[in-house]
């Protein structure tokens, strides 16, 4: 850290804490700006996914723990349910039950407004970085070569902001096209997948014994696009959410939302739902698409850089966005020694490592239901019908289990199924005639 070198952070959620915790190392001040009141203690406006389930892959959970040593160890000491993914908790892909083995692969169950605080309380212990609540981002100042700063909007009145770099982590509602285009800078291509994803989530009592002592389920979306899954959340509570794409959304009013859950292969949820103390009324929320900002295919102004969902906006049924911001704050402090000029393709490049392999998995998931548009090439036909059938011998094949959810959580690569070995097992023990045979057995 060299002279009196200023970051600015537009955004103080998951991505934008983590940025913010990278550029204290190289920033004598970094400024984190949100436009909401950050420190309530219960979901805030900025955040509309935030009475859902979010799902922390391990991936997300070891990368945090690299830029924040002691972050499961502060999440469960604030309620948080630390859980080894198939030993504690029960997974269901295909309609079938993944089988029980050890993965080597940690869940951390927690609300979002428990995770986003223990975020904020960690990162802003840090030298130098400072918050300003109810600054809303207008615009940016400086020209299509370099960013110079940024004009936010207080009380009222827009003030300018001044900074030797700018990182813009406001979510899916990013402005940033419509700045650069402002400054003469070029806006960057965008890519969608149309999913019409529609979600409804309510609180329930947890009452000892139920799901066999297990600390959540989560049923994926089958083949007719509904799915949804349970957490056990602070304040021994479960925290249970519903899916469905293309438009079948779960209802909001108790007998529409357990009539939906009993449409699930699996009676968990149901279960859940039928003997549970509702704690609030059900909750909806719409995700229309995915969208993905391409920054790495244009040349971008210098002291400018797009993070988070701002970059790459993720289908929330696979739990990868706050994995893949983590992934994009340890790309960045890979970049930050490089000139300030070289700053934006260095981390672009590097960024898109973690984006792409992210979307590729996403992308092809959603083109396995026959509604969303898309191109579905030879390739996209072939993996899905092999990971169809990877799901049929997870449910028998505990090696292939954990390779299976090891991929999911971003801790493997896709390749590991195609593993000579693990791909004969897959082959073997995932068509249908010998599942229905270990179906019938148990």
């Amino acid at each position: 850290m060299t002279g009196d070198r200023h970051a600015v952070v537009l955004g103080a959620g998951v991505a934008g804490l983590l940025m913010a915790r990278v550029l204290s190392e190289r920033f004598s001040r970094v400024t984190v700006l949100d436009r909401d009141t950050v420190h309530g203690v219960g979901p805030r406006r900025g955040v509309p996914q935030a009475r859902h389930i979010h799902g922390l892959l391990d991936r997300g959970r070891t990368s945090i723990e690299q830029l924040l040593p002691g972050f499961t160890a502060d999440m469960a000491t604030r309620g948080a349910t630390i859980s080894e993914v198939l030993v504690e908790t029960r997974w269901y892909a295909g309609g079938l039950r993944v089988a029980p083995t050890a993965t080597g692969v940690t869940s951390v169950l927690a609300t979002r407004p428990v995770l986003e605080s223990v975020l904020r309380q960690r990162v802003l212990a840090r030298p130098g970085i400072r918050l300003r609540e109810c600054a809303a981002a207008r615009g940016l100042l400086g020209d299509a070569r370099r960013v110079t700063g940024v004009r936010v909007g207080v009380g009222g009145e827009t003030v300018t902001v001044p900074a030797d770099l700018v990182v813009d982590a406001t979510g899916r509602a990013s402005r940033a096209p419509e700045w650069l285009l402002d400054l003469g800078a070029r806006p960057p291509h965008e890519e969608r997948r149309e999913v019409d994803l529609g979600y409804t989530s309510r609180l329930y009592r947890h009452r000892p014994g139920q799901l066999g002592g297990h600390n959540a389920v989560v049923v994926a979306t089958g083949a007719d696009g509904r799915g949804g899954g349970a957490i056990r959340v602070e304040g021994d509570r479960w925290q249970l959410t519903l899916t469905g794409m293309l438009g079948d959304h779960p209802p909001t009013d108790s007998r529409g939302f357990a009539e939906f859950a009993a449409s699930l292969p699996t009676p968990d949820l149901s279960d859940i739902i039928a003997a549970g103390e509702p704690l609030e009324d059900a909750v909806p929320h719409r995700f229309r698409s995915s969208v993905r900002r391409r920054f790495d295919r244009l040349t971008a102004p210098a002291g400018f850089l797009v993070a988070g969902d701002a970059l790459c906006s993720f289908n929330p049924l696979y739990a990868q966005g706050m994995t893949v911001a983590a992934q994009q704050a340890l790309a960045l402090r890979d970049c930050l020694p490089a000139d300030d000029i070289d700053l934006p393709s260095r981390f672009y490049a590097a960024a898109t490592e973690c984006v792409t392999a992210a979307w590729q998995l996403a992308s092809t998931a959603d083109l396995a239901h026959a509604g969303v548009p898309g191109s579905r090439t030879l390739r996209t036909r072939l993996t899905n019908a092999y990971t169809a059938r990877a799901h049929r011998a997870a449910h028998i094949d505990p090696q292939v289990a954990r390779t299976f959810l090891r991929v999911v959580n971003l801790v493997d690569p896709p390749a590991a199924l195609l593993r000579p070995r693990l791909a004969h097992r897959i082959m073997r023990c995932g068509g249908t005639s010998h599942t229905r045979e270990a179906r019938s057995r148990k």
